[in-house]
């Protein structure tokens, strides 16, 4: 068994990659989107940092941003003395944004802030941000361009979208511990945990240097379908698709990643997009990609890195 490097954001994302992490434990590397980071009160906030934290470390609420026994006295408090009522805070989820906010100050870097937490929390497996600078997700809408964490807490994601920009992304470098997981000797497979594919996925890969460097190593890249019959299953990836004019399809979300994976994992339900995935020259499985308990995490990792390796040993035999 070899490195197995996992691109992830959101809690359908980090569900998979815990699937991943209880088969390959300390084997798996996971990047994570901080496109939607965001300062809030004066402390730096990673959404999806926390997401994955929590959930590899078997503490998640059933929300996955947020630890379990979450509660909301801080933010009580804050309403009582004028302060903003979105977004709402817990108080055990403050501890990491006070704590990024203390390395700032000393100049330790995200990615070194972050694997102290996974130390911290018995996290066997390194949780990675895609970059150390700041690198935002803007939507570009009707009624102007805007942050997405404005897009999602201010707006509720009613706009229109019309586009994406990711400040920052072609200026960023990617992190020296992102760069050991993918050139790792033993590099088994990359694996696109099912996403958004505009703000959770795409600003991992935009990156300088990320989409190159994961085609030159020439492991099987293979992603995770966001949609199942016709939408997602949390999240905005269903109504940002027909905001710019494509239908929510596991056929729309493979094209979103077009050159740049081998296979993709659509759920059983919509086994009829398969030939049209495959007419893109991508290989397909179906597999359940409803991840309702741990049991389901774990089936979909083991199909998704089984996959991985077909496409591994088919490639070997057209070689020969």
């Amino acid at each position: 068994m070899g490195t197995v490097v996992a691109l992830a954001a959101q809690f359908g994302g980090a569900k998979l990659a815990d699937g991943l992490y209880r088969l390959r434990g300390k084997s798996l590397a996971v990047i994570a989107n901080t496109g939607d980071d965001y300062e809030h009160l004066g402390l730096p906030f990673s959404p999806d940092l926390d997401t994955l934290l929590y959930t590899l470390a078997g503490i998640s609420s059933t929300a996955g941003f947020e630890p379990e026994g979450e509660t909301r006295a801080v933010h009580g408090m804050l309403k009582v003395l004028g302060g903003p009522d979105r977004p709402v805070l817990g108080d055990k989820s403050l501890a990491t944004s006070l704590l990024r906010a203390e390395g700032r100050g000393a100049e330790r870097r995200l990615t070194e802030v972050t694997l102290e937490f996974c130390r911290r929390l018995g996290v066997g497996a390194r949780i990675l941000p895609m970059s150390d600078a700041p690198v935002r997700t803007h939507v570009v809408t009707d009624q102007g361009t805007m942050s997405f964490h404005e897009y999602y807490n201010t707006h509720s994601c009613e706009p229109a979208a019309r586009g994406f920009l990711y400040i920052g992304a072609e200026e960023a470098r990617l992190p020296e511990e992102v760069l050991d997981a993918l050139h790792a000797a033993d590099l088994e497979a990359v694996v696109i945990c099912p996403g958004n594919p505009y703000h959770a996925i795409r600003p991992i890969l935009e990156v300088g240097g990320m989409r190159e460097l994961i085609r030159k190593r020439g492991a099987p890249v293979v992603a995770v379908t966001p949609i199942v019959g016709g939408k997602a299953l949390r999240g905005t990836a269903g109504k940002l698709m027909r905001d710019l004019g494509k239908d929510p399809s596991p056929r729309a979300a493979a094209n979103e990643y077009l050159r740049i994976i081998d296979g993709f994992v659509i759920d059983r339900e919509d086994l009829a997009y398969a030939e049209s995935v495959r007419s893109l020259g991508i290989a397909v499985v179906a597999a359940n990609t409803v991840m309702r308990g741990a049991e389901d995490r774990v089936a979909l990792a083991r199909a998704v890195l089984e996959f991985a390796a077909a496409i591994r040993e088919r490639r070997l035999a057209e070689a020969e």
